[in-house]
């Protein structure tokens, strides 16, 4: 897939473009010659990737809330864009526990009125709508989740995201059909990536920034669940699958409108003690320790995708595998956070040959 000429000169409308995930694309996108008008909350820090890497300079940056119906319909019908990036959310497990009413109105109701404003939109624009690997209903089984799996969601943060996917299906069927796409010009697809891991993420109580600032600190690595299994992956091979997916249904926005998982390998798994113990490696240097915590909220054990669908329909792959995906985020924290956008811009141009 040729990405630049998929997005050379076209108008990309990016939800959350100041969030970890976000700022990455964003760089990306300016890289490909897109024309990005972004869409989210301020950063919270100046140490966020976004400032670091002067995000104002690669896209026109709108700072409002995605709960504001009314300026989400404004903004994505006042740019006419080809392909919109939904990605904006209340990110964070263990936050959905403090905030649950705020997960639910973000990411429930803030995916319907991207949904809703789309119906404004008179040209053909393909959609890729990204929720999470945590939207599947989780029996803790060894066979990774396929896309057929059933929705589910223990927590406020996995279960809003599986409702956002019920609230996809359901837009898609009643307003924006596949089978009517010569009628509204819109292709509607979702993403469900792993547990994403990259330089640029400070996030509070997610596992590579509590890694990143204990050893910058020389201070002890901190787990809270050292034998919990994730599908691991670096940030740029999800991001790499949001714009294949988003390149394919531009291609051909029926076959494409519909769900595909991001992930690793099947069979490269790893605990948080085995990412802990490869960040450790990697840095030079370092401790861990995993204390007994009373009264910690529930927080799934086993977690695994299945990814065929997108390596067969998409010809997608995962280009790291979790070892290597460590080793270029600890590089990041270790040689390159002070000298963030281009050391950032390097691995971009790196991994996509650019």
């Amino acid at each position: 897939m040729d990405l630049a000429k998929a997005f050379k000169g076209k108008r990309v409308f990016l939800t959350g473009h100041t969030g970890f995930k976000g700022a990455w694309l964003t760089l990306i996108l300016n890289k490909l010659g897109a024309e990005v008008k972004g869409y989210a909350l301020a950063p919270t820090s100046d140490q966020d990737l976004y400032p670091q890497l002067n995000g104002d300079q690669l896209c026109d940056s709108v700072i409002a809330d995605i709960r504001d119906r009314e300026r989400v319909k404004n903004e994505l019908i006042d740019f006419q864009p080809d392909f919109v990036f939904h990605m904006a959310a209340q990110a964070l497990v263990l936050d959905s526990y403090t905030f649950p009413v705020e997960t639910y109105d973000t990411n429930v109701m803030g995916t319907i009125y991207v949904l809703d404003a789309l119906r404004s939109l008179s040209k053909p624009c393909s959609t890729v709508i990204i929720t999470t690997d945590k939207v599947y209903e989780n029996m803790e089984v060894s066979d990774p989740y396929p896309e057929t799996a059933r929705f589910g969601g223990y927590d406020p943060y996995s279960n809003s995201k599986a409702c956002a996917e019920l609230a996809i299906s359901s837009y898609r069927n009643s307003f924006l059909n596949p089978e009517r796409y010569d009628d509204h010009k819109q292709a509607i697809a979702a993403a469900r990536s792993g547990n994403v891991i990259g330089g640029g993420d400070w996030s509070g109580n997610r596992l590579v920034p509590d890694i990143a600032r204990a050893l910058i600190a020389n201070d002890p690595v901190v787990i809270r669940n050292p034998q919990s299994v994730r599908p691991w992956q670096h940030v740029l091979d999800p991001l790499n699958g949001y714009l294949t997916l988003a390149a394919r249904l531009a291609e051909d926005p029926i076959k494409y409108a519909t769900g595909y998982n991001f992930g690793p390998q099947p069979n490269d798994e790893r605990t948080v003690l085995d990412m802990v113990e490869l960040a450790i490696e990697n840095w030079g240097e370092g401790s861990f320790e995993s204390p007994e915590l009373k009264n910690k909220p529930h927080e799934a054990g086993l977690l695994k995708l299945a990814i065929d669908k997108a390596m067969h329909e998409l010809e997608w792959k995962p280009r790291f595998t979790s070892a290597e995906a460590v080793q270029w985020t600890v590089n990041w924290y270790r040689d390159g956070r002070d000298i963030a956008k281009d050391y950032t811009t390097r691995q971009i141009e790196e991994f996509f040959d650019l």
